[in-house]
């Protein structure tokens, strides 16, 4: 059986296996992702309420942290809820629609984590390196395009992966050893040529993950040069206190990113892959405000006051 892009290929299914096909885990795994989204949301969402309510938190920092936080919610969203009606309807299936709209909505908003994380690492580069010059360089003109240029290139770079996989055949071997449609374990089901998929797909990632990942690292060694150049050692704990939760937050994205990379070259147990993304799918986006709100005070002044509020 061969399906050629068209008609016959919209009736499609996929098969995505998950994290275990064992039974008796499927109720564990259920209350355990269920948990982590609910999480997730609630966390990120408290982050764009207290941003949005307390004037103090009105700065280029706390806007685009704001955006991350959205971003994170709506990243979760892509797979986690398709993948709890899976458990709960005790199905694995999801249709080829579905599944070219949960690659293209991952690929938007994992390629805007990576651009948003760079531009608040530009952020606290000017805001160490250039702090006369910060609010007037940081004003809300240059923070909107720097939002919207990470949306636009995102956008495009999803619908790119989009089309190109809409280009595929597929036969019979549709089970993808997941717990969403990742883009990879879809394209190696094709069983047409892939060649140029996977171009596109190793040339996007060394050019929208090493971009932001050297912006970053440019950003924070001269940010380590600027601290160590001042003189009073409380001025170096202030200075490395206002980007100390950013640097978290990079370590742990790009850690478990390029740590489940590197293991899928090294290995090919698909179920160790799948379990090893679960790390910066669902996990990063849930610790992400728990890191900010700890590490911060104007975070946490700013939750008390909206929980104040509430009562």
């Amino acid at each position: 059986m061969h399906m050629e892009p068209g008609n016959d290929t919209l009736h499609l299914e996929f098969i995505l296996l998950g994290l275990s096909e064992d039974p008796e885990l499927q109720p564990l795994l259920f209350g355990l992702f269920l948990s982590m989204y609910l999480v997730t949301v609630l966390g990120n969402l408290l982050i764009i309420l207290a941003v949005i309510s307390d004037s103090h938190l009105h700065t280029p920092m706390y806007f685009f942290l704001s955006n991350l936080s959205f971003v994170d919610i709506c990243f979760t969203s892509t797979t986690i809820p398709k993948m709890l009606v899976n458990i709960q309807t005790q199905s694995k299936a999801i249709t080829y629609r579905s599944c070219i709209t949960q690659i293209h909505f991952f690929v938007l908003l994992a390629g805007l984590d990576e651009f948003l994380l760079m531009v608040m690492a530009y952020d606290r580069f000017l805001a160490i390196c250039h702090p006369l010059h910060y609010m007037v360089i940081m004003n809300c003109r240059l923070r909107g395009l720097l939002v919207l240029v990470s949306w636009v290139v995102s956008v495009l770079h999803a619908l790119l992966q989009s089309l190109m996989v809409l280009q595929l055949s597929f036969c019979t071997d549709l089970e993808i050893p997941h717990f969403f449609c990742e883009l990879n374990q879809v394209v190696q089901r094709a069983c047409s040529d892939t060649f140029l998929n996977d171009v596109v797909i190793y040339f996007a990632a060394l050019l929208l993950g090493g971009v932001p990942l050297t912006g970053i690292l440019y950003s924070y060694c001269k940010i380590v040069s600027s601290i160590y150049a001042i003189s009073s050692a409380q001025g170096k704990y202030k200075a490395f206190s206002t980007c100390a939760s950013h640097l978290s937050v990079v370590s742990l994205f790009y850690g478990t990113t390029l740590g489940v990379y590197l293991s899928s070259a090294v290995t090919q147990n698909s179920c160790s892959i799948a379990t090893a993304s679960v790390m910066y799918t669902v996990v990063t986006p849930m610790l992400n405000p728990f890191i900010y709100s700890l590490r911060n005070k104007d975070i946490k002044s700013a939750l008390r006051r909206l929980c104040d509020t509430g009562r």
